[in-house]
């Protein structure tokens, strides 16, 4: 497969390049900065021999590795995203190589007595002996998704160097701003022309993903009174107090920080308040469909005991649904998971297929007519500083996606 340093090499050009999504936006990409990154893998798409290389006006690229075979087989396709959350800042990376990971604390910033420790993260023990990129402690990574990419671009120039390999066309896709939930907005599934692909989006080595939440966003808006504290009595409505108790009347153990597995949530990750106007933004997600449906109107029914308390609507909730379970458009279509599933075995790899407990360009994609499941790519404790990728596992994941091509590509 490809080299070790050289897959370095090309992972680190690309976290090096701040690539950060912005919310707060409405442009495609969200931020002007994701054009350096993109406009740089264009080249390299070329460079190692693709063909149809695109780009359009919103930094979607798409690229095609033809056919080399007489005979017909689906066309399947390999999708990453290239930018990086706005949780945590993507400026300024300064990777660090660790060889032979010996399965001790690493000190990522001495100054700041950063420290990566197995005794807190327990999975960096399954990577002893390993070499392992992490950050400076300071910045994310951003192996979220730029391994996904680092594995796509070098497994395609290794099937386009070795044509003794049997493959059917190949269409690859990289999107702006998935980390912001607009990564498929403007994928145009037409054009890129595959009957399924799959996104290289999962974590740790072995991950093999065709379940999502169904998620929303909600805000919820508390309008306040406000007047001069001194003269208040019977008059002030402290818009803070109400949304407390708003806050406090949802289910307080159904928070990320209390769920797992199919478990579903309320996450408020927003406040911003004064006397006289409120405002708290949650995240919703639950696999279950009725769960999810449930967890809305849950929102909808506080706000409105709230203002029956209260005899005035002082509070409003707007919620906005922004992708679903991609499990019913694939179940239908279970054979593109088990050619991942077998292409992992031949590999040496032990699948580990759960529900992902977030979203990916691949949930969107499927409900667009793309279905699209998810694989590692390899990394751990994504969106901050402790974030770090075993080069072993993009490795792996290189060589899954060359088993695929190839599993996709014999002869019934």
């Amino acid at each position: 497969m490809i080299e070790k340093d050289k897959l370095i090499k090309r992972f680190i050009s690309y976290v090096t390049v701040d690539t950060e999504s912005d919310p707060e936006s409405d442009t495609t990409p969200s931020s002007a900065k994701q054009w350096d990154l993109a406009n740089a893998l264009v080249e390299e798409l070329k460079q190692i021999g693709l063909e149809d290389v695109t780009i359009d006006a919103n930094a979607y690229i798409m690229a095609t590795l033809p056919s080399n075979v007489e005979h017909t087989v689906p066309v399947i396709g390999f999708i990453s995203h290239f930018d990086t959350t706005p949780d945590f800042t993507g400026k300024n990376v300064k990777p660090q190589i660790i060889e032979n990971y010996d399965g001790n604390d690493i000190i990522l910033n001495k100054e700041q007595n950063i420290i990566l420790s197995p005794d807190y993260f327990e999975d960096l023990l399954q990577y002893k002996g390993q070499t392992i990129i992490t950050t400076d402690g300071t910045t994310l990574l951003g192996a979220d998704d730029k391994a996904g990419i680092a594995e796509i671009i070098s497994a395609m120039e290794y099937l386009v160097n070795h044509p003794e390999i049997k493959h059917g066309k190949i269409r690859i896709g990289f999107t702006p701003d998935e980390e912001i939930g607009r990564g498929a907005h403007k994928f145009d599934v037409v054009k890129f022309g595959a009957d399924w692909a799959y996104t290289m989006d999962g974590s740790q080595v072995g991950e093999l993903e065709y379940e999502n939440f169904n998620a929303a966003g909600a805000v919820v808006t508390i309008e306040g009174k406000i007047v001069h504290p001194g003269y208040a009595k019977g008059k002030m409505v402290n818009s803070m107090y109400i949304a407390t108790d708003y806050i406090n009347s949802l289910p307080r153990l159904e928070t990320p920080e209390h769920t797992s597995d199919r478990e579903g949530f309320f996450h408020l990750y927003s406040v911003k308040g004064e006397v006289d106007s409120t405002k708290l933004q949650y995240i919703i997600r639950d696999h279950d469909k009725g769960h999810f449906e449930a967890r809305k109107e849950m929102m909808q029914k506080l706000a409105d005991e709230l203002n029956q308390q209260f005899e005035k609507e002082l509070v409003t909730v707007e919620i906005k649904d922004q992708y679903f379970n991609m499990r019913e458009k694939i179940e239908p279509v279970m054979h593109i998971v088990d050619i991942a599933e077998k292409a992992m075995k031949q590999a040496g790899i032990t699948p580990l297929i759960k529900p992902i407990r977030g979203g990916t360009d691949g949930s969107q994609l499927s409900f667009m007519g793309l279905p699209c499941p998810n694989i590692f790519a390899g990394g751990h404790n994504f969106h901050g500083r402790f974030e770090y990728v075993p080069v072993e596992s993009m490795q792996k994941a290189i060589e899954v996606i060359v088993n695929i091509a190839q599993l996709v590509a014999e002869e019934e």
